[in-house]
């Protein structure tokens, strides 16, 4: 619970010490004495945006220092997961805001951040003030007052649990369908890759390692034509030989009177021997070139093959096994990207029917929920002395979000026999404080939050009602810690621990002074309210027999 707040040079206060009780602390005081200031310091511990204007003027910065004891095992563990050490179940809260508009936070003595400030203070302050009516005047926040009420979250986090794997299944599906179409498109590139690269089951080097073949065999290949067109040319159709035979002829008939003609006989003679062998020796060597005319043709069309789809690919013959090896291992995921729409889709079906029955399952006990909560509030808005009023909750089925397929909204009838209809069109301002009281009422021992603040719940309220409501707060404050700053004598006497907000003017200067009451303080305060500044004898002896009625409640 909240025990004490220290606050220094907020806007009028000064300086102020402010002790509170564990149960119903109500704060009073003039008008503009400065209650709202509380407010904003207890909003600014709890890690709520400030601005520099309450910095006290002159004043270099604002400090508020809160003081939580009895600690719940949940802020316990909250702290210890921030990082944070508390020790005897107590942790101090520090806020300072400068005037230049900057702030720090502390947590027993370390530096925090806000919303570290505001994860803790909705673990331990709840606020209510006249703008959370408008709670009421949204239905969208009728279903989570609903489910605060019916407390078992079971069913909503099995099916919020089951809902999210829902949105994630049909997210994910959806981006799948989305690349769907690229995807046949790639996987159809893929295809032709390993289609085209596959086939020829290439090896790495290998179109080097057959260039330098292929150059060997067309070199032979060359040789042997031109040894043959050698040997055709020696010997074949008017071949070498033969012209030397002819020469031989020619002048074989006057080589005996002639030595010289002898002996260029006899050299011819010699030359035809020697072109004879020529021919013999080239057809030799010819025929030891080995030439493999079915693996020359191998060679071409394959090196044929692959210079293609090196052209096409605009990559060597390493470049296109890395190509097909990728193709493979990127067309296997595409692959399977299908089967996985498939599996999706089927996955989607069976938690869509799970999710529609959980969602029917968490309806049914939010009916039951629903009856339940309209008899706990009727009862509270009685006592609230709104005994014409009636309040029904419209629960109807709708389309499936994170909180099911509810629908609620609540109706009150404002007098009795009317139809029930929406509160934002009927209810006054003082229906709507009391009717939120009435839900925080229900709802009180619900959660875990050990401090309620009541920020004029009394708004267009008086008399009898008033009445009621004082008794409802210190209802409230058995189980929690309650805090209200209140105009009302009927609200003020039904407090256990009193303290009055009050002006006062020092040299020049206004400051705010809180003061804890005793009996007669009490009886002085609820006397004014009463009755105005100065309160006469009676008027003092009347707020003495309030606050004795009050005890005795």
């Amino acid at each position: 619970m909240l025990k004490e707040i220290y606050i220094r040079n907020l806007a009028v206060i000064k300086e102020a010490v402010i002790p509170l009780g564990g149960r119903l602390n109500i704060f009073t005081g003039e008008t503009g004495a400065g209650k709202s200031i509380l407010i904003n310091g207890i909003n600014a511990v709890l890690g709520q945006r400030c601005s520099k204007d309450i910095v006290r003027t002159g004043c270099d910065k604002a400090v508020i220092t809160a003081l939580f004891t009895e600690l719940s095992a949940e802020v316990q563990g909250k702290l210890d997961e921030l990082g944070f050490q508390c020790e005897n179940d107590e942790m101090t809260v520090t806020r300072e805001i400068s005037a230049d508009g900057g702030s720090t936070a502390r947590i027993n003595g370390r530096t925090a951040t806000a919303s570290m400030l505001k994860e803790l203070g909705s673990m331990l302050i709840n606020i209510h003030g006249q703008h959370d009516n408008q709670i009421l005047l949204d239905s969208e926040q009728h279903l989570k007052i609903l489910d605060d009420f019916g407390e078992d979250d079971t069913l909503l986090s099995a099916y919020r649990t089951t809902f999210r794997e829902l949105q994630q299944t049909a997210r994910r599906l959806g981006e799948l369908k989305k690349q769907e179409q690229s995807r046949i498109e790639r996987s159809r590139y893929l295809n032709e890759v390993i289609d085209d690269i596959g086939e020829l089951e290439l090896t790495e080097g290998e179109d080097e390692k057959l260039e330098r073949e292929y150059s060997a065999a067309k070199d032979s290949e060359k040789t042997i034509i031109a040894i043959k067109s050698a040997v055709q040319a020696i010997t074949g159709d008017e071949a070498a030989t033969d012209m030397l035979v002819s020469a031989e002829t020619e002048i074989a008939g006057f080589t005996d009177n002639s030595p010289e003609l002898t002996v260029l006989y006899e050299r011819l003679s010699a030359a035809e021997i020697e072109l004879a062998d020529i021919a013999g020796e080239l057809e030799s060597t010819a025929d030891k070139i080995e030439l493999d005319g079915q693996r020359l043709g191998y060679l071409s069309e394959r090196l044929s093959a692959i210079n293609r789809l090196k052209r096409k690919y605009a990559a060597d013959c390493d470049g296109l096994i890395k190509l097909y090896d990728d193709a493979c291992t990127e067309i296997t995921k595409l692959d399977s990207s299908g089967s996985e729409i498939k599996e999706l889709t089927a996955k989607r079906e069976e938690l869509l029917h799970t999710v529609t029955e959980q969602a029917k399952a968490l309806y049914d006990y939010r009916e039951q929920v629903a009856e339940r909560f309209v008899k706990s509030v009727t009862a509270e808005l009685e006592f609230l002395n709104m005994e014409g009023v009636t309040i029904a909750v419209r629960h109807e089925k709708g389309k499936l979000t994170v909180n099911g397929m509810d629908t609620v909204e609540f109706l009150i009838s404002a007098n009795k026999g009317e139809e029930p209809k929406s509160i934002a069109r009927i209810a006054s301002g003082g229906e709507l404080s009391r009717i939120m009281l009435a839900l925080k009422s229900v709802i009180a021992d619900k959660d875990s939050i050990p401090t309620m603040i009541f920020d004029e719940i009394d708004t267009g309220v008086s008399g009898k009602a008033a009445q009621k409501i004082g008794i409802k707060l210190r209802q409230i404050g058995k189980v929690r810690q309650v805090i209200c700053v209140t105009h009302l004598s009927q609200i003020a006497v039904m407090a256990d621990s009193h303290l009055m907000i009050e002006k006062k003017i020092i040299g020049e200067r206004t400051e705010t002074h809180v003061t804890e009451l005793d009996t007669e303080g009490r009886t002085a305060e609820i006397a004014r309210i009463m009755g105005g500044e100065d309160p006469s004898a009676l008027m003092l002896d009347t707020a003495r027999e309030e606050l004795r009625k009050a005890a005795e409640i």
